[in-house]
C-alpha cells in the first residue's frame, strides 16, 4: 500500500501488514490500560489501628468521669489513630507480551490511516527553537492538536513545541500506544515512517 507525501508529489509505500490491519479494539483496550497501569507508582501506605505507635492503655476509667467511654486511643476515631481500611503498596504492573505491544501499535496506526489522521511529510523541521515560528507552520498545514514524530530528537523542534498545548514531540523509539490515540493528528516524516516498519516488522 502507499501513503501519500503532504509536502511532495510522491507516495511512500508501506507494508500492508503495519498500516493496513484489521482495527483490534480489545487487544488495543488491553495494551492501553497496561500501559496506564505500569506508570502507577503505587507507593502509598497508611497504618492500620494495629500498626500506629502507642499505648494499648485505657485512657480513662470506664465509669465516673463524665466522658464518653473509651478503650484505646488507637481506633480510627481518635485524632491520631488507624485506618479503618488502610491503603498498602501494591505492584499495579500487568505484563504485555511484545508481539501483542506491537500488534497494538500496528492497529492503532493502521486506524489512523483509515480515518485519515496521519499525515506524512518528506521531513519537518524549525530553523531556531521558536515557538511562533512552529506554530505558524502547523498553522500553515491546518494542524493544531498534533504530535509529531521525527526519526530522530530534534532539540530545535523539541523546545518550540514544549509550550504549545495539545503539541507534542517525539522520536519512534519514544512511541507509545497512549500517545498515539491521545492526539487528533499524528505527523510522521517519511523516515520516521521507515523507522516505525524496521522497528514493527
Amino acid at each position: 500500500m502507499e501513503l501519500v507525501l503532504k509536502d511532495a508529489s510522491r507516495a511512500l509505500e508501506v507494508s500492508e501488514t503495519t498500516f493496513g490491519r484489521d482495527f483490534n479494539e480489545a487487544l488495543v483496550h488491553q495494551v492501553v490500560v497496561a500501559y496506564a497501569a505500569n506508570a502507577r507508582q503505587g507507593t502509598r501506605a497508611q497504618k492500620t489501628r494495629a500498626e500506629i505507635t502507642g499505648t494499648g492503655k485505657k485512657p480513662w476509667r470506664q465509669k465516673g468521669t463524665g466522658r464518653a467511654r473509651a478503650g484505646g486511643i488507637k481506633g480510627p476515631l481518635w485524632r491520631g489513630g488507624g485506618v479503618t481500611f488502610a491503603a498498602k503498596t501494591q505492584d499495579h504492573s500487568q505484563k504485555v507480551n511484545k508481539k501483542m505491544y506491537r500488534g497494538a501499535l500496528m492497529s492503532i496506526l493502521s486506524e489512523l490511516v483509515r480515518q485519515e489522521r496521519l499525515v506524512v511529510v518528506e521531513q519537518f523541521a524549525v530553523e531556531a527553537p521558536k515557538t511562533k515560528e512552529l506554530k505558524a507552520k502547523l498553522k500553515a498545514m491546518d494542524l493544531e492538536d498534533v504530535l509529531i514524530v521525527t526519526a530522530e530528537v530534534d532539540e530545535n523542534l523539541f523546545l518550540a513545541a514544549r509550550n504549545l498545548y495539545k503539541v507534542d514531540v517525539r522520536d519512534v523509539a519514544g512511541l507509545d500506544p497512549v500517545s498515539l490515540i491521545a492526539f487528533n493528528k499524528v505527523l510522521v516524516t517519511a523516515d520516521a515512517v521507515k523507522q516505525i516498519e524496521e522497528m514493527l516488522a
